[in-house]
C-alpha cells in the first residue's frame, strides 16, 4: 500500500503526559504501576493510573461532556502540540475532509456506573440525564467537537485491538478519497466494570504484571489516551502496513496456534512489502496472562530472526485495553524516531518457551521498521507496521 505520513502523535499514560515522559520511562525501565487505589473498595492488584483526572476540569464550552474518560482525552489532546497540528490540518483541508476514528472498550461507562448509584424513583438524577455521555460513542463525539472536525467519525470497540484497528480504517478512508487526513487514537479509563470484570475472569494479577515471565500470573489494568494524525504522502514517520483478522476461536482465549494473530501479521508485512527479517523492533501484545504470552511468544519465535528485539511494554503502563493499540503504536514510533528499543520491565526470568527475540533490557540502535501487535477478545487481532521515511 502507499505509505501514509504520520505528522503528529502523542500518548498520556501512568508514566506521564506526552511523549517525553513516556520515552524517559522506557529508557530508564521505570514502571508507572502502583498498588490499586481506585474506587471505594479497591481490588488487591496493581494499576496504571493517570494522576490529576479527579481535579481536571473541561473548558466551559465542553463541560457538558464531563466524565473521567473525556477528561483523560482532553488531557491527552493538550500534549505534544497535537491540537495545534490538527488545527493546521483543518486549515489545509477543511473540517469536513478530516476523519476521526477512535478506539475504546468502555468509553464513559464509569460515569454511567456512577449514575446508577444515584437513582431516584428508578431514574437518573437530572444532572445525569446526559444521553451523549452515557453512550459508547461519547468519546468520539466529544473529541470531534473539541477538535472542530466535521468529517466521517467512527468508534471502534474490538477490545484490546480497538485503537490499533483505527489505523486500518483511516487508510481505507484516505485511499478511497473520502478524506484527505485522519485523526486516530483511543482512550480508556479505569472503572468498576473493567477491574471487577477482568477479576471475574481470573485474569488480574495481585502483583505488578510480568509479561513473558516464567512465573507470570495475570494482567495489570491501566488507563491511557493517545492520538495520531495521518495524512497523504511521505514523511519521516510512516504507516507502511496493517493486518486484521478475527479468528473467533474463543471469547477470551487466543487460538492455541495463533492462527488469527499470524494472519494479521502476514497481511501487515504484505501491505508493507517487507519480510519478517526487516523488522527491527516488535512491540508485543504481551499482557502477562498465561495463554496470551505463550501463543504470541511462539509466533514471534518461529517467524522472526533471533536478533530481532521484541518486548511488551504493559509493565510500564498497565493494560490500557481500548487504548493499548495507540499507546503501543506511539512507543513503536518513538523507537523509530529515537532508536530506543524498550525492554520488559518487572520481568526477571523469561519463560523458556519464548524465543530469544524477547529482551529484558532496553537497547539502542537504528530502527527502520517497527511492528506493533494488538490482540483482542474474540480473536480480534491487528498488526501494524511503521517505518522511517524521508526527512521533510
Amino acid at each position: 500500500m502507499p505509505p501514509l505520513k504520520i505528522s503528529a502523535f502523542t500518548a498520556t499514560s501512568a508514566v506521564g503526559v506526552g511523549k517525553t515522559a513516556l520515552a524517559d520511562a522506557l529508557a530508564q525501565s521505570r514502571s508507572g504501576l502502583r498498588a490499586n487505589d481506585f474506587g471505594a473498595s479497591p481490588l488487591p492488584t496493581w494499576i496504571g493510573r493517570v494522576d490529576g483526572l479527579e481535579e481536571l476540569r473541561l473548558p466551559e464550552e465542553l463541560a457538558a461532556w464531563d466524565c473521567r474518560n473525556n477528561r483523560l482525552a482532553w488531557l491527552g489532546l493538550q500534549a505534544d502540540g497535537f491540537m495545534e497540528a490538527v488545527a493546521a490540518a483543518r486549515k489545509r483541508y477543511g473540517p469536513t475532509r478530516i476523519a476521526l476514528i477512535l478506539g475504546t472498550s468502555t468509553s464513559s461507562i464509569g460515569e454511567t456506573e456512577l449514575a446508577y448509584t444515584q437513582l431516584a424513583d428508578g431514574a437518573f438524577p437530572a444532572d445525569q440525564q446526559r444521553p451523549k455521555v452515557h453512550t459508547p460513542h461519547s468519546l468520539s463525539l466529544f473529541v470531534q467537537q473539541a477538535l472542530g472536525l466535521e468529517g466521517p467519525s467512527e468508534t471502534i470497540s474490538t477490545a484490546c485491538s480497538s485503537s490499533a484497528k483505527v489505523f486500518a480504517s483511516a487508510e481505507r478512508l484516505i485511499r478511497l478519497g473520502l478524506v484527505d487526513a485522519a485523526v486516530v487514537g483511543g482512550v480508556d479509563t479505569l472503572c468498576g466494570s473493567v477491574l471487577f470484570g477482568f477479576n471475574s475472569l481470573e485474569l488480574v494479577s495481585p502483583e505488578p504484571c510480568r509479561p513473558f515471565d516464567a512465573a507470570r500470573n495475570g494482567i495489570s489494568l491501566g488507563e491511557a489516551a493517545g492520538f495520531a494524525l495521518l495524512e497523504r504522502g511521505r514523511g519521516p514517520l510512516e504507516l507502511l502496513g496493517y493486518g486484521e483478522a478475527s479468528d473467533a476461536h474463543h471469547m477470551s482465549t487466543p487460538h492455541p496456534e495463533g492462527l488469527g494473530a499470524e494472519k494479521a501479521l502476514d497481511d501487515a508485512l504484505a501491505r508493507a512489502g517487507l519480510a519478517a527479517a526487516a523488522i527491527d523492533y516488535i512491540n508485543m501484545h504481551g499482557t502477562a496472562s498465561t495463554k496470551n504470552d505463550e501463543v504470541e511468544g511462539a509466533l514471534v519465535a518461529r517467524r522472526f530472526p533471533g536478533t530481532t528485539h521484541a518486548s511488551s511494554t504493559k509493565g510500564f503502563t498497565g493494560h490500557t485495553l481500548g487504548a493499548a493499540g495507540i499507546v503501543e503504536a506511539v512507543i513503536s514510533l518513538l523507537a523509530i524516531e529515537t532508536g530506543l528499543k524498550p525492554g520488559n520491565v518487572n520481568t526477571t526470568t523469561l519463560d523458556a518457551e519464548c524465543g530469544p527475540q524477547i529482551k529484558l533490557r532496553p537497547a539502542r540502535g537504528e530502527v527502520r521498521h517497527a511492528l506493533s501487535n494488538s490482540f483482542g477478545f474474540g480473536g480480534n487481532n491487528c498488526s501494524l507496521v511503521f517505518g522511517k521515511g524521508a526527512a521533510e
